[in-house]
């Protein structure tokens, strides 16, 4: 009975928005409703703690929303400067080759927008970029969802580790109490720039193999002939493209630490790849392209009606690229520990403390968020870009009107995983829902564990929506399994972690976001039954590697 109490958030989420089908709104509306009742009659945790874990979900959903805001924010002023355009021409002139052009775009190109922005921003960019350059909507959606898998770990300026484990590993405002003997002397941010290390180590062996995934589905599904063995056809260039972005990863996670190997792999795997595709290397003579567009399955097909009022502005193509490169300088002149930026950005702090009289607390330090460096680069780049007062102001307020409805799921679902995680201050006698989960499954399972660790990272991607929110729900779940399984907890961590990135590939509120703009609105399940293929390939191999590191290495 208390295991079924404690998947209460779970089940009802799956209830309400997958069976259900309700809008993520009034769906993670009611289910924090039904995890706040069932925290005060079954968990007999005190209203004053649910409404402190509530404020406290409130507080951490406005640093996010500061961080989408600031990304969206960019994007369209790139929009209406016609950066974006250029961009866009920029990738059509690099290779026939349909093959290729999945590689760079939704691989390459995808995972350095998913690194400065997240929050499904990638398929929203890289689904109408296909579309234009002529690929079938459903093939440019379902593509860009698997290509935004691998990047996600460190995406949003690392926001799935910085915020998503970091709040995960705490309890009533502190580190719980499972976590501080591991955590020692450490900080949880110097534990998280552990953990975003071993991350690497393992995906390493997954995501540099994701291009080849990727050209397979893409020939399989979308192809005259169905075959797999034409996307094989190109693995040499796949693998090039994938150790072009892991590689570089690997190196500025361990260097910088989580919030820059997404936005660097991407930057470094373009630089590298996008000119050898140009003089042909590792390309197959033969090129491949779709069947002719009057033999296209219907199903294939959307209605995109892609926004040209900024089809007209020129802007050259280092112009275009100068805001990215900015936001990746500030950010990483803002994070080094060795320079003083940081120290005064940090020293802007809102602190709340004791929320409520509990022991919850909780601050925002606006000024270090990633939130306030995109909004400088916006700044400077209407500067850069020449633009008029009138179009910076409708970029925001394009961005304003975007991030409302993001906003209000944000502030109904982080307030039930808080609840969910801060259960463990009760009158029930009681464990934390996450940690009596622990218990159930790691008697279950036992030393199996590794093998199922990243697919609850994928179940809580696609029912909460977000890597993020997987993280910061299973987290302290997946450490204290660690521990009774006498397992090294960063390693299950980074397989939960794992797991919650692949599991975007299916999480239906991105789902969604990419269906609607290439015009494939109620056709999401056609799309996850594409993405749920390359989900079962990440998942395992993250697995089998998991048993690997755990037991033999």
């Amino acid at each position: 009975m208390t295991t079924l109490a404690a998947l209460t958030p779970i089940i009802s989420v799956m209830l309400f928005l997958v069976i259900l089908k309700m809008p993520a709104v009034r769906a993670m509306t009611i289910s924090l409703i039904a995890t706040a009742i069932l925290a005060f009659v079954y968990w007999k945790v005190p209203l004053i703690m649910i409404a402190a874990s509530t404020i406290e979900g409130i507080i951490i959903g406005v640093t996010i929303i500061y961080i989408v805001f600031g990304a969206i924010l960019l994007l369209n002023t790139l929009k209406i400067s016609g950066a974006v355009n250029t961009i866009r021409n920029t990738f059509m002139g690099i290779s026939e080759d349909r093959r290729i052009q999945i590689i760079i775009i939704a691989w390459l190109f995808g995972a350095f927008i998913e690194g400065a922005a997240g929050f499904g921003t990638p398929a929203a960019i890289v689904g109408p970029l296909l579309v234009a350059l002529g690929f079938p909507a459903l093939a440019a959606v379902s593509l860009a969802l698997i290509a935004n898998s691998t990047p996600v770990t460190y995406a949003a300026v690392g926001t799935p580790l910085v915020i998503g484990v970091n709040q995960g590993i705490q309890e009533g405002g502190e580190t719980a109490a499972i976590a501080q003997p591991y955590l020692g002397d450490m900080t949880t941010y110097e534990f998280i720039h552990i953990l975003a290390a071993q991350i690497i180590r393992i995906d390493i062996f997954i995501g540099t193999l994701m291009p080849i995934v990727l050209v397979m589905m893409l020939t399989r599904f979308f192809g005259e002939n169905r075959s797999w063995k034409e996307g094989l056809g190109v693995w040499k260039f796949g693998l090039f493209a994938g150790l072009s972005f892991t590689v570089p990863a690997f190196i500025v996670a361990h260097l910088l630490g989580p919030e820059f190997p997404s936005i660097f792999g991407g930057l470094i795997g373009l630089a590298i790849v996008v000119p050898a595709a140009k003089k042909g290397f590792l390309i197959p003579k033969e090129s491949w392209d779709f069947p002719d567009k009057k033999d296209w399955l219907a199903s294939w097909t959307g209605e995109l009606t892609p926004d040209t009022s900024e089809e007209e502005r020129k802007v050259s193509m280092v112009k275009a690229w100068i805001p990215y490169l900015l936001v990746g300088l500030l950010l990483v002149l803002t994070r080094l520990e060795q320079l003083p930026f940081r120290a005064w950005l940090q020293n802007v702090s809102i602190e709340f403390i004791d929320i409520l009289g509990t022991t919850i607390s909780a601050d925002v330090q606006p000024l270090y968020l990633p939130g306030f460096v995109f909004i400088v680069v916006v700044l400077m780049t209407a500067f850069i870009h020449g633009m008029t007062k009138k179009q910076v102001v409708t970029s925001f307020s394009r961005s304003g009107r975007a991030i409302i409805g993001t906003a209000i799921t944000l502030f109904t679902a982080l307030p039930m995983v808080r609840i969910f995680i801060n259960s463990g201050v009760n009158e029930a006698g009681l464990l934390s829902m996450p940690l009596e989960l622990a218990n159930t499954f790691s008697a279950t399972v036992e030393g199996a564990w590794p093998l199922v660790a990243p697919i609850i990272g994928v179940l809580g991607t696609f029912i909460s929506g977000s890597a993020t929110f997987s993280n910061m729900m299973f987290s302290i779940f997946q450490f204290s399994v660690a521990d009774q399984i006498a397992v090294d907890p960063s390693l299950i961590l980074s397989l939960q972690v794992i797991g919650s990135n692949s599991g975007n590939m299916i999480c239906v509120m991105n789902v969604v976001a990419a269906a609607s703009v290439v015009g494939m609105v109620g056709k999401e399940g056609q799309i996850i039954r594409i993405t749920m293929i390359p989900i079962l390939y990440y998942a395992t191999l993250a697995g089998i590697l998991g048993m690997i590191f755990a037991y033999l290495i």
